[in-house]
C-alpha cells in the first residue's frame, strides 16, 4: 500500500509569478491541489476511482500560513499527507519548503465526498475503510481549516464580471483556485507590491457555472485593518459561492520562518 505521505518537486515558472517576481498565492494553492490529486490516485481514491461508484471529491475548506514566497526559477518541495477524518471531512495537510528544508508554508484542507446523482455528502470513513489505518491524526504543524463567519456589513463592492471559459474545470464548474485569483485581482497594484498575504482561509459554499455574473464584497476587520474578508456572490440569486479571509503584512516587515 502506498504511503500516507507523498512529496513532489516543483519549479516556479514565470507565468506563475506576479509583478514582484514572486509566486502568486493562487499558484501556490494550485501546487497543493495538484499533489493532492496525484497522491489520492496513488492511494486508490482519486477522481476516477470515486467516479466508478458515482461519487466525487469536493474541496470544502482550506487554510494556509505562508512564511515566504519563492521567486521565479526557484525549486520548491511540496509534501502532503492524509491526516484523518473530522466528522464528514477528510483532512489533508501540506508542508512546503526549499530543497535546503527552509520553510515556506503549511496548509490544511478539508474535503467532502458527494454522490454524483443526489449531491448528498457521503461519510469518508465509510467510503474509504481500507485507508482508516492510515488516516490517523498526528501532531500537525497547522490547525484545520474552520468555518468562516460572514464579514461586516460595511463592505466595498467590486465591479460585476462574468465567469469565462478559462475559469472552468473539467467538470464545467469554476475551478476553485479561480475564486482566490478573483479576490486578489480586487486589490490595488500598490498594495500588492508593498504587502504579502501571510494567512489565507477559504470556505467553498456552492458551485458556479459559465457566464454567471459575479460580484465580490470586501470588508476589513475593525481590530486589524490588514485582515480582509471577501464574499463572492452570484448576482442573479444573491447566492454566496465562497468566503475568503486574507491577512496581509507589510513587505518591509521581516518574515519569520
Amino acid at each position: 500500500m502506498e504511503s500516507p505521505q507523498f512529496e513532489k518537486e516543483y519549479r516556479v515558472h514565470v507565468y506563475e509569478t506576479g509583478p514582484d517576481g514572486k509566486i502568486n498565492l493562487y499558484s501556490l494553492f494550485n501546487y497543493m491541489q495538484d499533489i493532492a490529486s496525484d497522491h489520492a490516485i496513488r492511494l486508490g481514491f482519486g477522481r476516477d476511482d470515486l467516479m466508478k461508484e458515482n461519487r466525487f471529491w469536493v474541496l470544502s475548506r482550506m487554510y494556509a500560513v505562508i512564511a515566504d514566497f519563492p521567486k521565479w526559477e526557484d525549486t520548491i518541495i511540496v509534501k502532503t499527507r492524509t491526516c484523518g477524518t473530522d466528522k464528514l471531512f477528510a483532512v489533508r495537510n501540506f508542508d512546503i519548503c526549499y530543497p535546503d528544508r527552509k520553510h515556506i508554508a503549511s496548509a490544511s484542507s478539508s474535503w467532502l465526498i458527494l454522490d454524483q446523482t443526489t449531491r448528498k455528502i457521503q461519510r469518508p470513513d465509510t467510503i474509504l475503510p481500507q485507508y482508516n489505518s492510515n488516516l490517523q491524526k498526528g501532531n500537525s504543524s497547522i490547525r484545520n481549516a474552520m468555518k468562516l463567519e460572514p464579514g461586516s456589513d460595511d463592505v466595498q463592492l467590486s465591479s460585476k464580471f462574468r465567469i469565462k471559459t478559462s475559469d472552468l474545470d473539467v467538470n464545467l464548474h469554476t475551478n476553485n483556485v479561480k475564486y482566490l485569483k478573483w479576490v486578489i485581482d480586487t486589490y490595488e497594484l500598490d498594495f500588492i507590491m508593498n504587502h504579502f498575504p501571510c494567512t489565507a482561509e477559504i470556505n467553498y459554499l456552492a458551485e458556479s457555472l459559465y457566464n454567471e455574473e459575479i460580484i465580490i464584497r470586501t470588508s476589513t476587520e475593525k481590530e486589524n485593518n490588514y485582515v480582509y474578508s471577501h464574499s463572492i456572490i452570484r448576482t442573479n440569486d444573491n447566492k454566496e459561492l465562497c468566503r475568503i479571509k486574507l491577512e496581509w503584512k507589510d513587505s518591509s516587515v521581516k518574515k519569520v520562518n
